[in-house]
This record gives C-alpha cells, sequence and structure tokens, in this order.
C-alpha cells in the first residue's frame, strides 16, 4: 500500500460530492492508493453576510490553500469559479476535470406560472434570489423589472428558502443542481446569450503543491484537455481585468477542433451598461486570447469600472 493522499474539501454537500468523485476517480486508477478526504471550513462557509461584504477573492478557497501549504492535505477540490486567477507561489493546478453544463439555471417557486419558464417572461415584481452581482446586472439588463434579492447558503438552502415563499425564483449553476440530483428542479437552463456565465462555472479544479511530485502525478490523470483549454482562456480575460468573483465578469469558451471561441462580458452592477464581445483563435494560443479579449473590451469603455 502506497502512502495516503489527503483531500481537502469543504464541507457542503456539493463540494463533498466533489471530493468523492475525485476519491472514486483516483481509485479507479490505481486501487493501491489509500485516498482520504478531510473538511476544513473556509471564510465563505462560516460567515453569512453577503459576498460582496466579506470580499470575493478566496472566501471559498484560501483555508484550503494554506492547509495544503502546510502539508496537511495534498490537494484541494475546488469549484474552479471560486479559485482566484492568481493562485500562492508552490501552488498549481494540476487537473481540470470534463465540465458538467456551465448554463446558469432559472429555478421557479413551484407554483408560478411563467411561459416557457424563462428569465424574459418572469412577471414584474417577481422577487429574485441570487447573490451574484454577475447574475445580477446581466437580470438586470434582461428583465428589469424584477426585484433581486441577497441569496446565500447552500444549494438546499437555497432551494428551501423559494419553497417557503421568500422568492418567487432563483438563479443557481445547473453543474451543481445535476451534480446533486435535482435537475428537476431546473425550470430553464439559461442560454448564454442570456445570461454568460461566471468564469470556469461547471469545472471541478484540483490543486496540489507543485513540488508534491506523487499529487500532481496521481491527479494529472484526471485533467480533461478541451475543458482546460477554454477555462484557461476564461481566466487569463479574468485576470486582464484585474477583476474579482464579486464584479459582474463573465466569460465562456467552446473548443471547435483547433479552434477557440471566447465570450465576454463586463457590466455595470445596476446592468445599466453591459460590454460584451467575441475572439476566436488557435487553440495554441487561448491564454492570449483571454488577455486580448480583456484588452478589446478596457479599450471600449469597459475600464470605467
Amino acid at each position: 500500500m502506497s502512502r495516503p493522499l489527503i483531500i481537502g474539501s469543504r464541507g457542503s454537500k456539493l463540494a463533498l460530492w466533489q471530493a468523492e468523485q475525485a476519491r472514486e476517480r483516483l481509485g479507479a486508477l490505481n486501487s493501491q492508493i489509500d485516498i482520504r478526504i478531510e473538511i476544513i471550513k473556509t471564510t465563505g462557509d462560516v460567515k453569512s453576510d453577503p459576498l460582496s461584504v466579506i470580499g470575493g477573492k478566496g472566501v471559498f478557497t484560501k483555508e484550503l490553500e494554506d492547509a495544503l501549504l502546510d502539508g496537511r492535505i495534498d490537494l484541494a477540490v475546488h469549484s474552479l469559479k471560486d479559485l482566484p486567477t492568481i493562485l500562492p507561489n508552490d501552488l498549481f493546478i494540476s487537473a481540470i476535470c470534463e465540465r458538467e453544463d456551465a448554463r446558469d439555471a432559472l429555478v421557479l417557486r413551484s407554483d408560478l406560472r411563467v411561459e416557457d419558464s424563462s428569465l424574459v417572461n418572469l412577471p414584474d415584481g417577481a422577487v429574485v434570489g441570487t447573490s451574484s452581482q454577475r447574475r445580477l446586472a446581466q437580470l438586470k439588463a434582461l428583465r428589469g423589472g424584477v426585484i433581486v434579492k441577497d441569496l446565500r447558503g447552500n444549494v438546499d438552502t437555497r432551494i428551501r428558502k423559494l419553497d417557503e415563499g421568500q422568492y418567487d425564483a432563483v438563479i443557481l449553476a445547473s453543474a451543481g443542481l445535476v451534480r446533486l440530483g435535482l435537475q428537476d428542479r431546473i425550470s430553464a437552463r439559461i442560454a448564454v446569450s442570456e445570461m454568460l456565465p461566471a468564469v470556469g462555472q461547471g469545472a471541478i479544479a484540483i490543486e496540489t503543491r507543485s513540488d508534491n511530485e506523487f499529487a500532481v502525478e496521481t491527479t494529472s490523470k484526471l485533467d480533461h484537455r478541451e475543458t482546460r483549454l477554454a477555462c484557461l482562456a476564461e481566466r487569463a480575460f479574468l485576470r486582464g481585468l484585474g477583476g474579482g468573483c464579486q464584479l459582474p465578469i463573465a466569460a465562456h469558451a467552446t473548443i471547435d477542433q483547433d479552434l477557440i471561441n471566447l465570450d465576454g462580458l463586463v457590466a455595470k452592477p445596476d446592468g445599466s451598461e453591459i460590454w460584451r464581445d467575441r475572439l476566436s483563435g488557435p487553440v495554441n494560443e487561448v491564454e492570449q486570447i483571454g488577455s486580448a479579449l480583456a484588452a478589446k473590451l478596457i479599450e471600449r469603455g469597459a475600464s470605467t469600472l
């Protein structure tokens, strides 16, 4: 039996699902590895304030990265959209696993009837729950007559608050609902033309210390090339804008054979102005394309934010 491999994870049901998925896949590759999961609480887990108050960068990842750096864990499993684009020295994303549906999902209160279950057909005055500045800005631009109310908590908590009548609808990531077996609660998957997803949404990242050769070699086998290329472009776009996850910034990339298509967006928080554009190019230049799209939007006026 080889030495144990310790996975660090947040304690939410979704985070543990992701960690268990990583453990199962690593175990299938090498049944001799003793793989354990250690739960670590992050700032975002223990504070109930809006994310815009406690700060967006690293609130769900810093404590996991601290545990990596001091050797308590060998790898951390993250939702990639939570992971800042600049990592601490000595840390490395050894794998980005194959992406689930990257789109946002509209979840309606069970007794609310909306034509085509779509965002644009939400009634005036409908109360929509989200804690994301990105979703808020795009929703306001698309459907200005709704009331947006802050919504925190894990996926189960958010669904419960909806069912209790505190909201008429909530917007969540499709990927999280699918992974928790709640896909039947999805009223509509929101087209990226209506609401561009968060950078890295739907992808799971595995972070290791760059000098932990055993962890790097073992986990790198879970890397999915197309997902990595797409996410590298999105993260380069975000990094080029100097933004964190609490700014209204969105991006989504797709791979078509040897080409990458990247859509990017920057918005004013109230949705009154939106800068959106697309760049395409060869897949061996994904980070340059992300940076170039950021520069393009800055040149068009996004720098005023």
